[in-house]
This record gives C-alpha cells, sequence and structure tokens, in this order.
C-alpha cells in the first residue's frame, strides 16, 4: 500500500496517522452509459489506487492536504460545508462526501487527511470515485459507522449528484469497492447486485490515455436526459418500461420514428450496450477471446455513431488498434468525450503492444501518450497503523 503517505502525513502535520485507507481506479470494460439506465457492466476495479491517511482530531474544523495539489492544508467546518467550495476546488469530493454522511444521519467527527493517488486525473478511470471511495471507506473505519458496500456507493453518488452537479450512475463508486485480484465485476443497476467472473490470465488491458481531459458535467446531464426522454416516449407504448434495461432492440427499433433523433441513438447505444455485457460473459466462458474483443470494437462504433462521446484523438486510438494483428479489441472507457481508451491483448504481447501503439500514435498526431497495462485488483480497504 505504499505511495509515501505515511511520511508525508507525518511531514505535513507533525504527528502519525490512525488509518490509513485505499480504494483503486476502474475501468468499464463494457456497459457504456448503462448504470444509470438501471442496467449492466461488465468493469474491474485496476492497480491505481487512492490512498488517504486519516487522524482523529478535536473540534470541528478538518485538515485535509494532497502534495499534488500544491495548495497546503486546506480546512473547512464540518458545520460550514453544505454548499461547495467556489469553482472547481477539489477538496469539494471530500466536503461533499462528508456532507452526504451527515444527510444519512452519521456523525463525523473532525479530521486531518493526506492525499495521495496515481489514478490518473480526468482520464476516465475513475480518479473521483477512487478519492470518495477510499474517504468513505475509511471514515467509515475511523468512525465504526458500519456501512455495507451500497451504501458506501450512494454516498459517493450523492457527493458527485448534488454537490458537483454530474448525474452520474453507480457503477464507478461500486466497482472500487467490489474488486478482486484477478476478477471483472459483473454488476446491475436495478437491485445493484455484484458478482465476479476471472479475467483470463492469458489476457491484459493496455489502457492508452489520450490526454484529452473531460469535465463531464455537462455531456453526462445532457445525455442521461436524452435517455430519459427516450424511456418517457416508449413508456406510451408498453407502459411497463421503467427504463431502457427493459427495451430491447426489436421494440426499439419498432419505434425509432416515434422518438427524437437524439433520442433513439442514446438509447440505441444503451440497448447495445447492455446485450454486448450479456455476450461478453457467454464469450469469456467459452474462451472466445476473438469474439469478446470484436465487442469492443463495436461498442466503441456506437459511441462514435450513437452516443457521440467519443473524440477525433480516441477514434485514432482505435483505427491503430484496428490495424494491429496484436489487438483483439479496443474501445473508449469510461463518460469518454476524452480520457482514455483500453485495448484487449494477450498478455504476452501487452508491452510489444503498448510501445508500438503510443509510436504508431505520434508518428500520426506528433503528440504523445501514457501507456498503462492494467491488472484486476483488489477493492477498497484499510489499515490501521
Amino acid at each position: 500500500m505504499s505511495q509515501n503517505n505515511l511520511p508525508l502525513f507525518s511531514e505535513t502535520f507533525g504527528c502519525s496517522p490512525d488509518l490509513l485507507a485505499q480504494a483503486p481506479g476502474r475501468l468499464e470494460v463494457l456497459g457504456n452509459h448503462t448504470d444509470y439506465n438501471e442496467g449492466y457492466v461488465l468493469s474491474t476495479a485496476v492497480n491505481c489506487t487512492t490512498q488517504i491517511s486519516f487522524r482523529k482530531i478535536e473540534g470541528e474544523t478538518c485538515k485535509v492536504s494532497s502534495p499534488f495539489m500544491n495548495d497546503g492544508i486546506r480546512e473547512f467546518k464540518l458545520s460550514k460545508i453544505a454548499e461547495p467550495a467556489e469553482g472547481k476546488d477539489w477538496t469539494n469530493y471530500i466536503r461533499g462526501t462528508v456532507v452526504a454522511l451527515q444527510e444519512r444521519g452519521y456523525e463525523i467527527g473532525a479530521f486531518e487527511a493526506l492525499v495521495t493517488s496515481n489514478v490518473p486525473l480526468s482520464a476516465g478511470m475513475s480518479s473521483s470515485a477512487s478519492l470518495e471511495m477510499t474517504l468513505v471507506t475509511g471514515l467509515d473505519e475511523l468512525y465504526s459507522l458500519g456501512l455495507t458496500n451500497k451504501e458506501k456507493a450512494l454516498v459517493g453518488q450523492a457527493c458527485e449528484n448534488n454537490y458537483i452537479g454530474a448525474n452520474t450512475g453507480l457503477m464507478d463508486q461500486l466497482t472500487s469497492l467490489s474488486g478482486q485480484e484477478g476478477q471483472l465485476v459483473i454488476s446491475e443497476y436495478r437491485d445493484i447486485t455484484v458478482n465476479h467472473t476471472p479475467l483470463p490470465t492469458e489476457l491484459a488491458l493496455v489502457v492508452l490515455n489520450s490526454h484529452v481531459a473531460h469535465d463531464l458535467s455537462l455531456e453526462y446531464n445532457e445525455r442521461r436526459e436524452q435517455c430519459e426522454n427516450a424511456v418517457a416516449t416508449l413508456q406510451k407504448f408498453k407502459p411497463e418500461i421503467k427504463a431502457l434495461r427493459d427495451v430491447d432492440l426489436d421494440f426499439l427499433l419498432s419505434h425509432k420514428n416515434d422518438l427524437a433523433e437524439n433520442d433513439f441513438k442514446r438509447a440505441l447505444h444503451v440497448v447495445g450496450e447492455n446485450a454486448r455485457v450479456h455476450q461478453a460473459q457467454e464469450f469469456l466462458k467459452n474462451a472466445d477471446y476473438a469474439a469478446f474483443g470484436q465487442l469492443l470494437f463495436e461498442s466503441h462504433q456506437s459511441s462514435m455513431d450513437n452516443f457521440e462521446n467519443s473524440c477525433p484523438e480516441l477514434d485514432s486510438l482505435i483505427e491503430i488498434a484496428k490495424a494491429s494483428p496484436l489487438c483483439l479489441g479496443a474501445r473508449l472507457s469510461g463518460g469518454g468525450f476524452g480520457g482514455i481508451s483500453i485495448h484487449l491483448v494477450k498478455n504476452n504481447d501487452s508491452k510489444q503492444y503498448a510501445k508500438e501503439t503510443a509510436l504508431a500514435y505520434k508518428e500520426k498526431s506528433g503528440k504523445e501518450i501514457q501507456t498503462i497495462i492494467c491488472q484486476a485488483a483488489q477493492g477498497a480497504l484499510t489499515k490501521k497503523i
């Protein structure tokens, strides 16, 4: 669990912490924008984490610091955080998570916290959920709250929805909490259940970071509204529909002319993604990795054509992937509009593929990209000091 976090805490606050918590980032493998449509997701927690060391202190003033932000020790009073700090203040994710706990009746005392992370920011690996789940997991242990994973995930979602202003689903938080080493996470978002299936050891996921930073609030909220519009229209023909999860492709196509063009396209993407999650499980079970990889290419094409949440840099990376004999499949991962693409390859080919693709992208665009070979990792945990 080392990111030099504990020595940094002592250096910053002049004492030792009580507890160290960590939670990973995640990769969305398939199931793009399906969680808030009560659908299905195939994802994995990854070996990039946020860590927070904590110490209980007297009074009501919390003190938080991160060496990556270069803004010293930030303070806030527990009784004066009902409204977020102005601007895109990173501590709003901490304030908002605490507020969500307070609104649920949990008593949180003052604390000192030192935050470190190696999850790429604004890249589609959910650095924000990693931070929220590290925080709530640590506070749960520090104050003996007794929270379930579902409750922790809902706290993080409340922070995103009500405090940050991004109408996200639960997948990021739930994957960060539920990850298991060597396992993919299969989750669904009506009853909020989690299962696991092995990530075959002969496969690897190579992450290519386009370095196109994304702020999802506006686009995410717009896409969510369009999905909800589609549901409202389709309910007129089939009242039992509660979410796009309840819509199959034939029914959707039969009502194409009843839907606004963009509402139809967004629904087509989500319905297709739910189907691809189910197909992926069968292909993995049968070790049909070529067919599994093809689903990733299909998913990205749908993001380009239907959900319109890709960007030229990501499209270029997927074209490079299609031209490589080493790549089984690739797609954007996460909210989109920038960030990362994930590339499915044989484990033995992962280093060569990462190097070749980075070179090909530089030749094509003149730009450098970050490559990460990801492993399916353990979810959130704590360690008493």
